[in-house]
Order: structure tokens, then sequence, then C-alpha cells
């Protein structure tokens, strides 16, 4: 995990270096004079040795010190908790909906072998990943927010205004991104529990008189469920880092609109740490994975002695 932190941060700072331009310039604008970028570009740092800011950057992580933002002139760790609480509970909500729309299907799938009720189900989770999570956005909010008048078309009401304002704000985007991981989920399960229901202790277990669904669920389910965490931990990494559409749709002041907003003006600091902590993010999830592997499967807690 170490290393792989590590790694990232060489290939984050190195992909903003050889971009054209600095903040400096950007935000003073192309007719500024060269001693005011000068004097602006040693303000924030810029006239030191790629190497230096390389290493002070880093130091600042490991401290806790994320630096000023260049654009909105506060501490970035400032920015981020405040986006956080949109994010993550955001991609929690995504998350848990799209697992409990996704198993079910995926078993009942499963079970019924290319019957009508499979091809029902995976004639739709093949729409759902066919069809932009975006564009599917646009249609809740046509149907739910300008039609029916059910729900808000965006912003964050705050957690301040109180639990179920806050949460109606998140349904509409919670929808937009669990319907199409759902999709790609239960075709996963569909696709393992296939594979486990054919199994000789399934046959055994069978045979022995427990009941089919009993045999489906209890046995095959969790023989299956690897591969099933596999996706649910890289679709949690992608909707805690990768919502910067969907929160750019529903005008959400989350993580993913204020790296949007952080790229269009050029306020690398902020983009640096954002992309570094969901990495971090990331790499944490999948280890978080990886434990549960053995939990699910007894047999892996003893592999390495074997």
């Amino acid at each position: 995990m170490a290393i792989t932190l590590l790694v990232a941060t060489v290939v984050v700072f190195l992909v903003l270096e050889i971009l054209p331009g600095d903040p400096a310039s950007f935000m003073l604008g192309m007719e500024a004079q060269e001693d005011t970028l000068s004097a602006l570009r040693a303000q924030m740092g810029l006239d030191q040795p790629a190497l230096v800011r390389y290493f002070k950057w880093v130091l600042g992580l490991l401290s806790g010190d994320l630096g000023i933002s260049y654009t909105y002139d506060v501490p970035v760790s400032e920015l981020i908790i405040e986006r956080i609480f949109v994010s993550l509970p955001l991609a929690i909500l995504a998350i848990v909906l799209s697992t409990v729309i996704a198993i079910p299907l995926g078993v009942i799938a499963a079970s019924r072998h290319n019957k009508s009720s499979d091809l029902i189900i995976m004639g739709f989770s093949q729409l759902g990943i066919a069809i932009p999570n975006f564009w599917f956005a646009m249609l809740l909010t046509i149907v739910f927010a300008v039609m029916l008048r059910w729900l808000p078309a965006g912003g964050f009401a705050g957690w301040d205004a109180g639990f179920f304002p806050a949460l109606t704000s998140l349904l509409l985007p919670t929808v937009s991104l669990a319907l199409p991981q759902s999709a790609i989920l239960a075709r996963v399960t569909r696709s393992a529990v296939l594979e486990v229901i054919q199994e000789d202790y399934i046959r055994t277990a069978r045979a022995k008189g427990v009941s089919r669904g009993s045999a489906l669920w209890n046995h095959a389910l969790r023989n299956a469920m690897i591969p099933v965490v596999t996706i649910m931990g890289l679709q949690f990494s992608f909707l805690l880092a990768g919502t910067i559409i969907i929160e750019n749709v529903f005008y959400l002041p989350g993580i993913g609109r204020l790296i949007f907003q952080a790229i269009s003006q050029r306020d690398l600091i902020v983009v640096k740490d954002l992309v570094i902590l969901l990495s971090a993010a990331v790499i944490i999830i999948n280890f978080i994975v990886d434990v549960l592997y053995a939990v699910i499967d007894p047999r892996l807690r003893g592999s390495g002695h074997a």
C-alpha cells in the first residue's frame, strides 16, 4: 500500500508538472506583467525546483498539511472535509441501493437460467449498462422534479437543514448512480452463482434433503460472493471518486464537483491532494475487500500456512 501510494504521488506530480502554463499565469491572465507573475510565483512557491516542491508536498501530506487553495485561499483540508459529507453519503447510499437491487436479481436469474425471468432481468441489466448515468439522471430530473415535483431538481439542502431534507436532495443522484452499477453487479452475481450451483457440494446438499432455496441462498450465494465483493469494492471506489458528472448535473457541492472546479481553475494543489486522497481511498477499499475474502471463505484463512 505504501509503495503504491508513493508511486501515485510521483505520477500525479509529474503529470501536473508537464502541463503547459501554471496557476499564476492563469490567475493573472495572459496580459500580466512578468514581474507581477514572478512575484506571484514566488508567493505560491512555484519558483522552487520541482524536486523541492515534490518533497514539500509529500511531507505536507504525511503531516496533514494539504496546503492552501490557490482559488479559495483556504486550507485544502477544509474544502475536502466540507465536500466529503456530500460525496461519502452519496456513495454509500448508491452502493447499498445497487447491492439490494442487484444480488437478489442476479440470484433469481441464475436459478431460472435461460427462462423468461432470466432473459428479462439480463435484458434490463444490459439496458442499464448501455444507458449513460448522466442521461438517466436528466430523465429522472424531468420526471420526478419537473413533471411530478416530488423531489428537488438539484442543489443540496445541507445536513444542518435536517436529515430528511438532506436525504431528499440525494435521492435522485443516488438512483442515477445506483441503477447502472446494479446492472453490472447483477450480471456478475448471476455468472458467479451459475458457476457455483454446478459444483458437486451443491448436488450433495440437495441429495441430503436441503431445499432448493436453502441450497441456493445459504450455500451457493456465499461461495459465489468473492467475485461479487470484488466488483462491489471497485464500484464503491468509482462512486467515491467518479461522481464528477452526476454532481455537476445535480449541482451537488461534493468532491467530484470540487475536482471539476479545481481543474477548470487550474488550482493544482487541490487537484493533487484530491487525486492522492482518492487513490488512498481506493487502495484501502481494496485492502478491505481482500480481508473480506477470508471472512466469506474460511478456506482462504489457512492458505498462507499451506
